[in-house]
């Protein structure tokens, strides 16, 4: 029983993992169309790894090393990872925008302050159109089913 338990955890496991990867296979991509599933995911992994920096800072201030410079370089590991994670953030985010039969461009909301970034987070919640649109075949589909619409 556990090991049926382990084995349906790895998989969900490698399945999510696979959705995280595939926006850094499609590093600079800007073409195309994203599920919310890639978006969220890729989301929720950055926000892990934001964790993990806290805890190892965390870490190391506890291990008696010097608290400013703990955090100094907690947080410099993960201002590195997010420069590198920059453009595939930019990338599923127009992709998720082409989803929903949008231009890119209207990734630039998030410029607006106080509202920019709510709005930002309802567009990426939203359902794709389904169908084929102008940017492509709707990821959803299998890649040889015919499109609603």
């Amino acid at each position: 029983m556990l090991n049926q338990i382990c084995g349906l955890l790895d998989w969900e496991f490698e399945a999510k993992m696979n959705w995280y990867l595939k926006v850094w296979k499609g590093f600079a991509n800007f073409d195309g169309r994203s599920r919310r599933k890639e978006f969220w995911i890729f989301s929720l992994v950055n926000v892990l790894i934001f964790l993990l920096s806290i805890a190892f800072a965390l870490l190391l201030i506890l291990s008696g090393i010097d608290s400013t410079s703990s955090i100094r370089i907690a947080f410099g590991i993960f201002t590195i990872y997010l420069a590198f994670s920059l453009i595939p953030c930019l990338a599923v985010c127009v992709r998720r925008y082409h989803d929903l039969g949008k231009s890119g461009l209207w990734l630039l909301i998030w410029l607006f302050p106080v509202i920019g970034g709510p709005l930002l987070l309802i567009d990426m919640a939203k359902d794709g159109e389904p169908g084929t649109n102008q940017y492509g075949p709707n990821p959803k589909l299998p890649v040889n089913s015919p499109s609603i619409g």
